[in-house]
């Protein structure tokens, strides 16, 4: 199964099961979704329960937060993470902060899917990764699915939370392939998963750079280097216990986030490690970010503002007093 099908079968059960559940955003109706994500949903569930919406991000996001307060449990997509900065005074300033504003007396449990990430050459208005920016928000969790089974788990978790939660779908991960869904529907929000057992470095990655975090792993482990990858996947609330737990054991770190590094998540990860697993650091902690500028349309120019493989590996070799030059001997 592709990521983009484990989306719409989640999106397929969450409708079946419960008649309080509709999606709305732009083409998600007639024409299937950007991302061929909700294809088919509007012959199978009818107009009221899949609906397109003008280009107008803050009206509709809006019309899913009123929707949320009267009972009903919206799912808004929105079309790509660029356009979402249209909506932030609805995301940031009401369904982020009604629940305080309201002294708990009003919930908003609304659930808006996003594409995110760059390395499809869609040039610098379309290549934004925005996680940290809503990760810094109190009021709303934060999930970035990374695997067929979590494209499909962690929207039908979020469609119980009874309060908003924003999950970003790396857009270049929407056709890979994984294994078939495994059984059971929602998982685990606050936690983040082992996806690769190690001792000598932790590789913590999140969304579609956890692919790549893996591939190093591979390379590191052909000379010798047994690198633990773990799969953020909630970036709020982070789940510092698993995060330091690796640490911990393999004593050194690298945080890999496409965004920018300045002010970015990948700060965040690494001041809480510093503060809280200081001691048992045998190197700094390293981080692997986007190039600090607008991401460039030029494949070879992307690529080389993105995180890779090869420097991913790179940065674990040098915590670990190896450089890559000398890595094969």
């Amino acid at each position: 199964m592709k990521y983009r099908e484990a989306v719409r079968a989640g999106l397929r059960e969450a409708l079946r099961s419960d008649p309080r559940v509709f999606l709305m955003g732009e083409d998600v109706g007639r024409y299937g979704g950007s991302y061929a994500c909700s294809l088919g949903l509007l012959e199978e569930f009818g107009p009221e329960r899949v609906r397109d919406t003008p280009l107008c991000e803050s009206t509709f996001v809006g019309a899913g937060i009123g929707a949320a307060l009267g009972g009903l449990r919206p799912i808004v997509e929105v079309m790509t993470v660029n356009f979402s900065l249209l909506a932030l005074d609805q995301i940031v300033n009401i369904a982020a902060a009604l629940r305080h504003m309201s002294a708990g007396q009003f919930g908003v449990p609304l659930v808006i899917r996003m594409a995110t990430g760059a390395g499809r050459q869609v040039a610098a208005q379309h290549s934004h990764s925005f996680e940290g920016w809503y990760a810094h928000i109190p009021g709303i969790k934060v999930a970035s699915p990374a695997t067929v089974a979590d494209a499909r788990g962690m929207l039908l978790a979020a469609l119980r939370e009874p309060d908003p939660t924003v999950i970003f779908e790396h857009a270049l991960l929407y056709p890979m392939e994984g294994g078939p869904l495994p059984d059971g529907a929602a998982v685990d929000l606050r936690s983040a998963a082992v996806r690769r057992e190690g001792r000598d470095v932790s590789l913590l990655a999140f969304g579609g750079s956890l692919w790549k975090a893996l591939a190093a792993a591979e390379t590191l482990s052909r000379d010798g280097v047994e690198a633990e990858v773990v799969d953020l996947r909630v970036l709020r609330p982070l789940d510092d216990a698993t995060i330091l737990a690796s640490v911990r054991k393999t004593r050194r770190a690298v945080v890999v986030d496409e965004g920018w590094r300045s002010f970015g998540l990948s700060a965040e990860i690494a001041a809480r490690i510093m503060e809280r697993a200081f001691h048992e650091l045998e190197a700094p902690v390293a981080r692997v970010c986007g190039a600090e500028a607008p991401v460039p349309y030029p494949k070879h120019l992307e690529d080389a503002a993105l995180p890779q493989p090869d420097s991913i590996a790179a940065a674990a070799l040098a915590t670990i007093g190896r450089s890559p030059a000398l890595a094969h001997g």
